[in-house]
């Protein structure tokens, strides 16, 4: 028998966002549920150091996240493990249908479903995840510090991290499958111009090289997609940097999507083109794709639904 479980606030997605969005809601006395997901925690359960979370000189990413979450449920938010394959906006309450059987409905919803780096699908990649294959040079760049780094990509991201990476790196080596990039004009212009980071031009990642104990990167082969000559490189990382996938699936074609798949909200607003639907976090940030970005998200959310529940009663 399908089980409902309804709430004045519904928030799907247990990131930065998402939690914050709890702990919030809860103030406001919406007794919110908030469905985690495959990954509670989101992106940052795969981070190890955060070094920028203000308060906290260092934290490990899923220490982090758990917190977030024991401060999201000692504030009266009902935390349910579970994931969504369904999400119905036509109508109110908005429905949401988990994995398990069990249909949420809410008077007001938050998206916080976040957003996945794109990989490359190597297996060599995967198993370095966190030990010198990393997607965010935000994050991880200030671990390189005078070493040699490697980015894969040709668009803003892969431009705008090799250029953040010249701040700790001895070298950067940008790889891109083409002879042109992507990345907008002025990026290319600093790019060309910065004296510690060259172009392999038309090659591909091949390979990350590294050792398993102690486990970390020590290189990578590429290929030459013309010649198919392949080339060992030594460097210390690998950022992946061919774009974000926001996990907007389940809205297409109910929500305003844009920049490739990212929710559209109102300017200054998480407000999106359903009256009472608010989203938050990477789900709909193309640009700063921070923890502390999102939990500001997260925040404008809950107070923002709040305001519409009262208004609607």
């Amino acid at each position: 028998m399908e089980k409902n479980i309804h709430s004045r606030l519904l928030i799907i997605g247990s990131g930065p966002a998402g939690y914050t969005a709890g702990v919030y809601g809860a103030r406001a006395m919406l007794n919110p549920t908030l469905i985690q997901g495959i990954q509670p925690g989101g992106q940052l359960t795969i981070t190890t150091e955060v070094e920028n979370w203000p308060g906290m000189k260092e934290v490990q990413g899923p220490d982090l996240m758990i917190q977030m979450s024991e401060h999201a449920a000692a504030a009266g938010t009902n935390l349910i493990s579970d994931h969504i394959n369904k999400i119905d906006l036509s109508k109110r309450p908005f429905e949401a249908l988990g994995d398990s059987g069990t249909l949420y409905t809410g008077d007001a919803l938050i998206l916080a479903t976040g957003a996945q780096a794109k990989w490359l699908g190597l297996e060599s990649e995967n198993n370095f995840k966190g030990f010198g294959v990393s997607a965010c040079a935000t994050c991880d760049g200030f671990f390189y510090k005078g070493e040699e780094i490697i980015v894969v990509g040709g668009g803003n991201t892969a431009v705008e991290e090799a250029l953040f990476l010249t701040k700790f790196a001895s070298k950067v080596t940008l790889i891109h499958r083409r002879d042109t990039l992507k990345a907008e004009k002025i990026l290319q212009q600093r790019l060309h111009k910065n004296e510690k980071i060259s172009v392999r031009w038309f090659h591909e990642l091949e390979e990350v090289i590294g050792t398993e104990s102690p486990k970390g990167v020590s290189g990578v082969r590429i290929k030459n997609i013309k010649t198919g000559v392949k080339t060992t490189m030594s460097c210390k990382g690998v950022f992946i940097a061919i774009g974000h996938a926001p996990a907007s699936e389940l809205l297409s074609g109910q929500l305003d999507l844009h920049m490739g798949g990212y929710v559209a909200t109102k300017a200054d607003s998480t407000e999106t083109s359903i009256p009472g639907v608010f989203a938050a976090g990477d789900l709909t940030d193309h640009i700063y794709r921070q923890a502390v970005t999102s939990a500001g998200m997260g925040c404008m959310a809950a107070l923002e639904a709040e305001k519409f529940l009262s208004h609607s009663e």
